[in-house]
């Protein structure tokens, strides 16, 4: 019984000291932004940071937008009211990333930094086509379309200003910039942090 207390109290104090001295080096944290640009949705990270210099994230991006192709007497009808805008056509830009960046201290505590990322996205872009008026009962949408559907990689470029303000919960202001050859998200995103963001 003794070995059994004694085994319980030495893993229990490893442990406290392994997350102390994983902590001291290493930050893991989440980050969810909206955005607002020529696109709007949101951005979700998973972020580690080592010796509060260096940075590795790994994220997604979800966007739409009033669809550029869409006739401008297009009506999505009465029966949209009640799904919430749900089926209707947008274009729709969606971007899966790594990034590594480099993190400067804005202030001797670290409760404001920059960490500057940049990185590869593999994007896939839908965009509502094939526009043909329909005899509209004024319930249902007056015009039938089609999505079409094509992925392209893309250059990301997401400085953030990060405000760890305690430990475990911070906020962030980040620019965002997806770059490929056929379209360009430019925006700006205000979220927040959760996990170990700092010793």
């Amino acid at each position: 019984m003794k070995t059994y207390i004694l085994t319980v109290m030495l893993s229990c104090f490893s442990i406290q000291f392994i997350n102390a001295q994983f902590s001291t080096s290493h930050a893991i944290y989440t980050t969810g932004e909206l955005n607002l640009g020529n696109y709007i949705g949101f951005d979700l990270n998973l972020n580690y940071v080592y010796k509060e210099t260096y940075s590795l994230k790994i994220g997604y991006t979800g966007n739409l937008r009033t669809p550029k192709s869409q006739p401008e007497n297009y009506s999505s009808g009465f029966e949209s009211i009640f799904s919430f805008g749900t089926t209707n056509p947008y274009d729709q830009l969606e971007n899966i990333q790594i990034g590594a960046g480099k993190i400067y201290k804005l202030n001797t505590k670290g409760t404001i930094r920059l960490n500057l990322s940049a990185g590869l996205g593999y994007t896939i872009i839908r965009e509502p086509e094939n526009w043909h008026p329909i005899d509209n009962p004024f319930l249902t949408e007056n015009y039938t379309w089609q999505y079409r559907k094509y992925n392209t990689l893309s250059f990301v470029l997401n400085p953030k200003i990060e405000f760890p303000i305690s430990k475990i919960y911070g906020l962030t202001v980040s620019p965002l910039l997806i770059l490929n050859k056929d379209r360009t998200y430019i925006g700006i995103g205000i979220g927040q942090m959760l996990g170990v963001l700092r010793p």
